[in-house]
Formats: C-alpha cells, sequence, structure tokens
C-alpha cells in the first residue's frame, strides 16, 4: 500500500483580490513528476493513529494528521483501518519550500484513505474534504498535470496541454509564507486585471516561462525577496514557485 506524492510549482502566481483574510490567486499549477515524497500504508497494531517520518512539525499540526481528523468524520471506516495500520512517509520534496509538498502528502492519504477503505467518494467530494486542509490540497486531489487555479486555491481547472519536464532547485533558505504575504500586502500590494488572468489560463506554460520574466510571473517574488534578499542569488534564468524559496526551469529541449 504505497503511493508518490508529488511536487508542484506554480508556472504563474497572480493575486487578484482578497476575501476575509484570504488573498484570491489566478495561477497555473505543474505537477513535477522527478520529485515526489512515498506515502505507505504498513500493516501492524496500533492504539492510535500513527505516523512516521522525517517532518519539520509536531504530529497534530502535519496536513496528514489533519487530512485523517477529516475522513474520520466522512466514515468510521477510517479509524477502525487505521487501529491496524501506520503511515510511513519517506519524505524528499523540501519543506517550506513552495512545492506543495505537505498539501500533496493530504491528497496523497486521502486517495489512498478513499481506494483501501472503499469510500468510493468522488474526486469533487475529495476535494471538499481536501480544502478544509489547506489552500494547494484540491489540485492533487485530481492529479492533473496543469491546472488553473483559483479562488483561495478550492476552483481547479485542468488545463490541456504536454506533460512538462521540469528541474527545480531549492536553496538552503526556508521561507515564511505569512512573513511574505505580509510584506506584499504593506509594500507591493496590487491586483492582476481579469483581462491579464484569461490572458495567461489560455497560455501554455512554456510560452509563459520564456516570455515573464521572474517578477512578472510571480507577485509574491519581489516580496521574498525583499524578506529574503539572498534569494536574489539564485534568481538568474529560473521561475520562483509560490512564496519560495524554489526557483525551477521548464526544460523546452531534449538534449
Amino acid at each position: 500500500m504505497e503511493k508518490k506524492s508529488y511536487a508542484k510549482v506554480n508556472i504563474f502566481l497572480k493575486i487578484v483580490g482578497k476575501r476575509g483574510d484570504y488573498h484570491l490567486i489566478a495561477s497555473r499549477f505543474a505537477t513535477v513528476y522527478n520529485l515526489f515524497d512515498v506515502i505507505k500504508f504498513q500493516s501492524g497494531k496500533f492504539g492510535e493513529f500513527t505516523l512516521e517520518g522525517d517532518f519539520g512539525c509536531e504530529t497534530t499540526k502535519n496536513t496528514i494528521y489533519k487530512a485523517y481528523l477529516n475522513m474520520v468524520e466522512v466514515s468510521s471506516k477510517v479509524e477502525f483501518f487505521f487501529k491496524s495500520h501506520k503511515v510511513v512517509v519517506d519524505k524528499r520534496i523540501p519543506e517550506f519550500a513552495g512545492l506543495g509538498g505537505g498539501s500533496s502528502n493530504a491528497a496523497t492519504f486521502i486517495l489512498m484513505v478513499n481506494e483501501f477503505c472503499n469510500l468510493n467518494l468522488s474526486k469533487n467530494e475529495m476535494s471538499n474534504v481536501a480544502s478544509k486542509i489547506g489552500a494547494d490540497v484540491p489540485f492533487f486531489i485530481y492529479q492533473c498535470s496543469s491546472a488553473n487555479v483559483s479562488g483561495i486555491g478550492e476552483v481547479v481547472e485542468p488545463f490541456e496541454e504536454e506533460i512538462l519536464d521540469i528541474q527545480t532547485f531549492t536553496p538552503n533558505i526556508k521561507c515564511d509564507t505569512g512573513a511574505i504575504f505580509r510584506e506584499f500586502r504593506e509594500n507591493f500590494y496590487k491586483e492582476c486585471s481579469r483581462d491579464e488572468v484569461l490572458r495567461l489560463f489560455t497560455k501554455n506554460s512554456k510560452d509563459i516561462f520564456k516570455t515573464l520574466d521572474i517578477g512578472d510571473a510571480n507577485d509574491l517574488y519581489f516580496p521574498a525577496s525583499k524578506v529574503y534578499p539572498s534569494l536574489k542569488e539564485f534568481e538568474n534564468n529560473r521561475c520562483f514557485s509560490g512564496s519560495g524559496s524554489s526557483f525551477f526551469e521548464i526544460i523546452c529541449e531534449k538534449k
């Protein structure tokens, strides 16, 4: 019982407004198939939900644990199943890096629980559960290679294009998403127009990568580089994912 939990990058990330304390986004998410964690369900006898892995947070704050609590509310089968199974995660996706590792883990866990507990939930039903855990989690439920994502991350529309060859680079900088959004609100706030969003939503990812520079593609890059000036050392010929700290390239031609 194991499944790959893939990373993602943001081909572009634009802020289009606010909803309460949340920022509304327009973004293209793309799955990174060469970077993934591996989640396993291993059998045994356990008195409580057991999660093992090299995480940067305690179990109760982990996205998989949050997903477990939400799935228990869906069906009593889930709690019963994890009395005879534990969750083991082989972590390979860097944390605090804008690659969606925690969100991917939560979504992959939900997909596995749905399968192995025979819950027969639809993708939309699982996405509704996922949206309670984090803004990026629904994207991973739909398992599409590219998608236009909007709202606070809960609106996922698959985008048809070739599977992208994406190479990521993560410097040894742990970005605080909250600090970067505060910097954006205080010193860099702007809203992308509807016309610009529609233009980006219809353009393929390779063309966006080739034509937009790092700041035009991601509204959070300049705030992030203000909070973490050392990010500027790595920006040449790369794009910036999420609130960082990861950069990426799309390999457009095979060597």
